[in-house]
């Protein structure tokens, strides 16, 4: 999804390769030990300096991400900024204390006899395997949500750099080593990449790119003589179901609110549409002609590396092939460089390479005649990160099917979050956000953004008639000073 498949598969190591990895997952796991003793303030406070770090040399990281990225200073001071708001709003989260889901039962009788005291909340898992992505070298990368997630829980992480932005990847893993020392320990290369997934001290991995990559790394975690997680983000697609009332009522709003989102960055968000289910007629003809001139006047917009741009050219080819297909757009651009596609499929629905992503902007564009037609349509793309509904009417409307329920529905079973009268490019770092979905877009149920990004790096743990002395602070008697459940009751 957000790597280029040569970038993030990997192929080979070496006995160097396992030793470097060796020594950084041994680090992590001294790391691991100090940021569990800091306890859920000290580590908020470590986040808000390493939050307040970042921001001071924000010159500095910009213009190298800048030089390896070509994602320019606007997008790049902007991604910087929600880097460090993720830093502060996990230090809240540690602060708010919910997200170790603390129960007491106390000890007494029950209909099935005699209950011990029984105590439970989440700790560390241990060190942390990331894998960074490509397309934001900042946000998704050594100081992204993964890495920041896997700290607040108190795990040290190992950072397999990808190798489009080796320099603010090391700019950035300096910064943080100069409040946290090694918490956040870097490595470099393929081989490492095998290797770090296979090393008996790593205790869970997460993962952000290709479909091929991911499921190679996925069974190396699950062939371990002790298989740990793999939390992998791999590929959407996102649809967006546009209903009758709304290609007839706004078509020219919508194209142009389209052709944005595909665009934004290249083309080469996780989240981009990559497939638009518009109504057969008048109205959606008319809307597929607004969108072929909305995406014809985007400039040529260079890819985050060569092989990237490659890949897309041939992605495009590959669709514009299929015997179902009708190009509209052909995306051909200079080499190292993309401009947009988009390709009609009027008949014959979506499965096959159709209905699978292409990373850079290319829309694939299909046409249904009715409710059943479309939930079919539906049906046959794989899982998503989003599902978007463009409505003619107040989203908000209890009636609003537009004659559209049951691909309404089928949309919402196969979509991790549901955008209404809006485009799914852009995710809210919030308590209530969900970036995940089924298969391939991720490849569990949890959610790689928000506050719930930090359960994948926890585990739960029960302690059964334990003296005070030898409980968590969180699980003694007392103000605990954080949200649990006793006895059955929250509190």
């Amino acid at each position: 999804m957000m790597n280029d498949a040569p970038d993030d598969t990997v192929t080979s190591d070496s006995d160097a390769d396992r030793a470097a990895v060796a020594a950084a997952v041994e680090r992590a796991r001294h790391a691991t030990t100090r940021l569990t003793a800091l306890g859920r303030t000290g580590r908020a406070s470590l986040l808000d300096d390493l939050a307040d770090a970042l921001d001071a040399r924000r010159d500095d990281i910009v213009e190298a991400a800048d030089a390896e990225t070509a994602l320019g200073p606007t997008r790049l001071t902007g991604e910087l900024a929600r880097t460090s708001y993720q830093f502060r709003f996990f230090a809240a989260v540690l602060r708010e204390g919910s997200y170790l889901e603390a129960t007491i039962d106390h000890a007494g009788p029950t209909p099935m006899g005699p209950r011990p005291d029984l105590r439970r909340m989440l700790v560390p898992v241990g060190p942390v395997a990331v894998y960074a992505a490509s397309n934001f070298p900042l946000a998704f990368s050594v100081p992204g949500g993964d890495t920041v997630s896997a700290l607040a829980a108190g795990n040290g992480v190992v950072v397999k750099v990808h190798p489009a932005h080796p320099r603010t990847s090391e700019l950035v893993g300096g910064v943080i080593a100069q409040l946290a020392a090694d918490a956040v320990t870097l490595v470099h290369g393929f081989g490492a990449g095998r290797a770090l997934v296979q090393e008996p001290g790593i205790r869970a991995a997460s993962f952000t790119g290709s479909i091929r990559g991911g499921r190679a790394l996925a069974d190396l975690a699950a062939a371990r003589a002790d298989p740990i997680p793999f939390f992998g983000e791999l590929g959407s697609v996102n649809p967006v179901l546009v209903t009758p009332a709304a290609a007839e009522g706004r078509g020219v709003e919508i194209a142009a609110g389209l052709a944005a989102s595909v665009t934004l960055g290249g083309g080469q968000f996780c989240t981009k549409p990559g497939v638009v289910l518009l109504p057969a007629g008048g109205a959606g003809d008319a809307l597929v002609e607004h969108l072929r001139a909305e995406l014809a006047r985007v400039a040529p917009k260079q890819a985050l590396t060569h092989s990237m741009a490659d890949a897309y050219a041939a992605g495009v080819a590959e669709r514009a092939a299929d015997p179902r297909a009708i190009p509209l757009l052909a995306g051909t651009a200079e080499p190292g460089w993309t401009t947009p596609a988009l390709i009609e499929v009027p008949v014959g629905g979506l499965g096959g390479v159709l209905g699978e992503e292409c990373f850079g902007p290319l829309t694939v564009v299909a046409r249904y005649e009715d409710d059943a037609e479309a939930e079919q349509l539906i049906a046959e793309l794989p899982g998503s990160l989003t599902g978007t509904l463009l409505l003619g009417r107040d989203a908000g409307s209890a009636d609003a099917d537009e004659g559209v329920p049951r691909a309404r529905q089928a949309l919402r079973s196969r979509s991790g979050r549901l955008v209404y009268n809006g485009y799914p490019t852009g995710v809210a770092v919030s308590w209530a956000q969900h970036h995940g979905g089924d298969w391939p877009s991720t490849n569990s149920q949890f959610t790689s953004v928000g506050a719930g990004a930090i359960r994948r790096f926890l585990k739960p743990v029960a302690w059964q008639d334990a003296p005070q002395g030898e409980l968590p602070p969180e699980l003694r008697d007392g103000d605990a000073g954080v949200p649990r459940r006793v006895d059955g009751v929250l509190r």
